[in-house]
């Protein structure tokens, strides 16, 4: 049994492990066929192993769709001229569906007489695909569809519930989903809908008694003021994230809280409050036990997402050269996997090089921000952000070569997404 040198580069060039593989391959799985995939981190063990040799059906599929280039390329056999009949069906799904569309996260189940604890860990299970779809593509109308039908899905299953504790677990499991919903809306840009989800998400988060949503939420609405410019509120909305139960017990959540309310002051021009704000943050993350489990939502804060949320901070309060050192700190560090992240932090460190009048340097860094999401529509949030670097563009180098080379490269990749 020869090892598959092929499948484990191309894994490491992504920063996958094999779970990490497995959660990408059943949120693929979900996309194209409306059901959550059943890969395992054994079959992908099997498959860099050299112990599956020629993959086929369901897994095949959502090997090609997670990299994007034929099985041949990942050092498999190359497929039978016959497909299997279920290969079959999944190719044309994948062709058909043009946007996405996930019908819903799991079966509905609504004829049994008591729902337990297995439904429960069933849910979540799809939260942590669903999540790892975010990671991958960003924000889109298919995860909030699929978002909502799991919240639907607890919803209906509580009713039923074996006894309180499940009950509520239920109703927490439906913020998640319905707070992943609203997330997807906002990195999106749909502002409208996404105030909807959280208002929904809060109220079943308190029904639920669960402080870890209710941080959650309100740290999203923050973000969700932020965009609509309503700075007051962004600030009023992560100070209630720090209040939480939920932040006092784990220093990790409360730096998220106190990164987020900085962005809050520095928006408004309060240097102080904002680089103090920042101080707490640091102060927490540097108390946060690393051995402690964070939620899978939640696996995308650590030092190097620290460092982006301090180059929003330095970008607002009017200091690019800041911007740019924590971004580079950022990028140093921020995962593989979190393309969008990556993506984002890029563009940052592109606006505070522009603004030091690096136009060269500045055009070229986006580019990669591209590099990062090819083969995906941008997110809302990421094409504003690049609406907002051309703008710059044009208003600090209207006539410099660097800028009409870049408006040609781009404009259409950019306003096309």
């Amino acid at each position: 049994m020869t090892e598959n040198v092929a499948l484990r580069a191309r894994m490491a060039e992504r920063g996958l492990t094999q779970d990490e593989l497995a959660a990408q391959m059943n949120a693929a799985l979900l996309e194209i066929t409306g059901r959550l995939g059943d890969v395992s981190a054994r079959t992908v063990r099997n498959l860099v192993s050299g112990a599956t040799k020629r993959p086929i059906g369901r897994t095949r599929v959502a090997l090609e769709l997670v990299f994007g280039c034929p099985i041949s390329d990942l050092g498999f056999a190359s497929p039978a001229a016959t497909a299997p009949p279920e290969e079959s069906v999944l190719r044309r799904s994948f062709c058909t569906a043009t946007t996405g569309v996930i019908i819903g996260a799991v079966s509905n189940v609504s004829g049994r007489r008591s729902v337990g604890t297995s439904d429960v860990l069933r849910l979540r299970e799809g939260m942590a695909t669903l999540t790892a779809l975010d990671q991958t593509r960003g924000g889109h109308a298919a995860l909030e569809r699929a978002a909502l039908a799991g919240a639907a899905e607890a919803v209906t299953l509580q009713e039923n519930a074996a006894s309180q504790t499940v009950r509520q677990r239920l109703l927490s499991v439906a913020a998640h989903y319905t707070a992943t919903a609203a997330w997807s809306c906002i990195d999106a840009r749909q502002l409208d809908r996404a105030r909807l989800h959280l208002s929904e998400a809060l109220r079943m988060a308190g029904m639920a008694q669960d402080s870890t949503a209710q941080l959650r939420i309100w740290n999203s609405t923050a973000m969700l003021a932020h965009q609509r410019h309503e700075y007051s509120e962004a600030i009023a909305a992560s100070q209630a994230a720090q209040a939480s139960t939920a932040a006092r017990r784990n220093p990790l959540l409360s730096s998220l809280a106190h990164a987020r309310t900085a962005i809050g002051h520095a928006s408004r021009g309060d240097r102080q409050p904002a680089l103090r704000s920042l101080g707490y943050a640091e102060t927490a993350l540097a108390k946060a036990d690393s051995t402690t489990p964070s939620p899978a939502w939640f696996s995308f804060y650590g030092p190097a997402e620290l460092s982006a949320l301090t180059a929003i901070v330095r970008e607002l309060l009017g200091e690019p050269a800041h911007a740019e050192a924590a971004s580079h700190q950022a990028l140093a560090s921020l995962p593989v996997r979190l393309r969008r992240n990556r993506s984002m932090t890029t563009v940052r460190l592109a606006a505070a090089q522009l603004r030091q009048g690096e136009v060269e340097q500045a055009c070229a860094t986006t580019g990669a921000a591209f590099e990062l999401m090819v083969g995906d529509p941008l997110p809302g949030r990421l094409r504003t952000m690049l609406g907002d670097f051309h703008r710059t563009l044009f208003t600090v180098a209207p006539s410099a070569q660097a800028a009409r080379e870049w408006a040609d490269q781009h404009r259409t990749q950019w306003s096309a997404s």
